[in-house]
């Protein structure tokens, strides 16, 4: 057994002990379902889960709603509906119950000019500053970052590591990235206002995706928002400019759950939050990239291999 699943099974565990029903289990795999029939979660109420337009968030929605119906929730998707201004607020109408979250990229929408930049320090105030009728629940392992990224060509050709180097960039700039990133703290303006570099923009609207990666390597912009969980950085040999003034916030995988999510479905939900690494993450998100997999068929796949389903 992993220490991803013996993780889970820790998580899963403690529901069983408070008497919230879950699966059986047997002594060779805490997670392992036995022969009985699932008992039925929740009180007949439907969750209605949602994802942002992004492959890799839509994987984690899927590992959401496919746990939760593997214990007898009923779920509703409402998938790849989106950035955070138009899915915002439907989670907090209520409309939307389960949302795979970053903890950073949240927190400046919540929360004034924050200051905090570590994980735990940006989760607990992520918490505090969650709107009356949302609760945070715990935050994964795993990390999707936004970063700047560069080619390795224009890269070595400056001599650029950090974002702090591209001061030393004597071409004008331009960033590439969602129209919505023009106005977000991590765009033009906060480059600006955080390292005192001035660049253009242009909005391409793929999620750091293939037209943003190609964008890049044929210079029509010299600089990209790319997610730091994209295995299209390794592939394309992109350079993450790494974020010495605290531009970026950390940015953890996380569930907001609206007050229909129940302590049985929270518990569900973290238990998969622990499984989730950056490593792993990874691996969903090349599955996607690389072999074209259904979102559905990934989660499926991996709630198996970490014992959350049979």
């Amino acid at each position: 057994m992993t220490s991803i699943t013996r993780r889970a099974g820790i998580a899963l565990a403690a529901v069983a002990a408070t008497g919230l029903a879950l699966t059986g289990c047997t002594n060779a795999d805490p997670l392992a379902e036995d022969s009985a029939a699932p008992t039925s979660g929740g009180d007949g109420t439907t969750l209605v889960v949602g994802s942002q337009d992004y492959y890799s968030n839509e994987i984690i929605a899927e590992l959401y709603a496919q746990a939760l119906e593997a214990e007898g929730y009923t779920i509703e998707r409402d998938l790849r509906i989106g950035q955070r201004e138009v899915y915002l607020p439907e989670i907090e109408s209520g409309a939307i119950d389960l949302f795979p979250e970053y903890t950073g990229p949240l927190l400046q929408v919540w929360a004034e000019d924050p200051q905090e930049r570590l994980s735990d320090d940006v989760f607990a105030a992520l918490q505090e500053a969650a709107p009356e009728g949302i609760t945070v629940l715990d935050q994964a392992p795993a990390t999707d970052q936004d970063s700047y990224v560069v080619t390795r060509e224009f890269a070595e050709q400056y001599d650029l590591t950090t974002i702090e180097d591209l001061a030393n960039v004597d071409v004008p700039l331009t960033m590439g990235a969602n129209s919505e990133a023009e106005s977000r703290p991590n765009g033009p303006q906060g480059l600006a206002d955080t390292y005192g570099i001035e660049v253009g923009f242009t909005p391409i609207e793929d999620g750091g995706g293939p037209l943003t990666i190609r964008a890049l390597q044929d210079g029509d912009v010299q600089l990209a928002i790319v997610y730091t969980g994209d295995p299209s950085i390794a592939k394309n040999d992109l350079v993450v400019l790494e974020d010495t003034k605290g531009l970026f916030l950390a940015s953890n995988v996380v569930p907001v759950a609206s007050d229909k999510v129940d302590e049985q479905a929270q518990e569900i939900v973290n238990a998969v939050s622990a499984a989730l690494t950056s490593e792993e993450l990874l691996a969903l998100n090349g599955r996607s990239v690389d072999e074209q997999a259904p979102a559905a068929d990934i989660a499926a796949e991996w709630l198996q291999e970490q014992g959350f389903t049979s």
